[in-house]
């Protein structure tokens, strides 16, 4: 029993770290000859690893970088998930986005100013980092559909509540987000606004990290513009998506 428990473990833990060999490595090349000029086979050498490896664990080249993806795109979708009894959503974003400000999260734009230029410098990357925050938006208005769906939306009667907009408007009023289920037009305007809030934040982070400012300096200097912006949601989404109590 504890040999078929620890076998699995052990792949899983050869396979975290040639993943993160692979990354470490690529990220360096990149820095140092810039992304478009470094190539796949490169990085397997730097990594001591095979070229289909490193396609294996990477698919694609930009995420060689951009190794943070997954939780970039489930970051937002997970705080509505994750939303306390009587929390709306934009309480658990407002929490998850403030307190990534405070430990300097680099999923909110907090890195090298190194790694920073070598995005900006490329297209392919700030194509990617555009596609990611566009797939983090998608995914974070599946959560609020789900949330509305679930009985815990708003609590207005005009809005997705009582008038029974969001069982008409999956019917009537949806798009099919990456492939999932229908998602009403409110909760896609709700994900909208919700996650403009955070991209800014992303973009001025990482506007000021590329300035070479400090973390601690950026942090401070964002975060009164992150509450006054949240604030300004309020009236419209404070009772939004709101989880119902125990």
């Amino acid at each position: 029993m504890t040999e078929t428990r620890a076998t699995p473990n052990l792949r899983e833990l050869n396979k975290r770290r040639t993943r993160e060999a692979i990354s470490h490595a690529a990220t360096r090349l990149f820095i140092d000859q810039g992304f478009e000029r470094t190539t796949i086979a490169e990085v397997a050498a730097a990594a001591g690893v095979a070229k289909m490896t490193v396609t294996n664990h990477f698919p694609r080249k930009e995420d060689l970088l951009l190794d943070l993806h997954e939780e970039l795109v489930g970051r937002l979708a997970r705080a509505v998930h994750e939303r306390a009894p009587g929390e709306s959503a934009l309480a658990a974003l407002r929490r998850d986005c403030l307190g990534g400000l405070d430990r300097h999260d680099p999923r909110l734009g907090f890195s090298g100013r190194a790694f920073a230029r070598t995005i900006t410098d490329s297209p392919a990357l700030v194509a990617r980092l555009r596609e990611l925050h566009e797939q983090g938006e998608a995914a974070l208005a599946e959560a609020l559909a789900a949330a509305g769906a679930a009985g815990s939306g708003t609590a207005d009667s005009d809005s997705t509540g009582s008038t029974g907009s969001h069982a008409t408007g999956a019917a009537t009023d949806s798009t099919a987000i990456q492939g999932g289920a229908p998602v009403d037009f409110e909760s896609r305007v709700a994900a909208g606004l919700l996650a403009a809030v955070d991209r800014t934040v992303f973009t001025e982070v990482f506007h000021r990290v590329l300035a070479g400012e400090e973390a601690g300096a950026i942090a401070a200097a964002v975060r009164p513009s992150a509450v006054r912006a949240f604030d300004r949601l309020e009236g419209a989404l404070g009772t939004f998506a709101v989880r119902p109590g125990p």
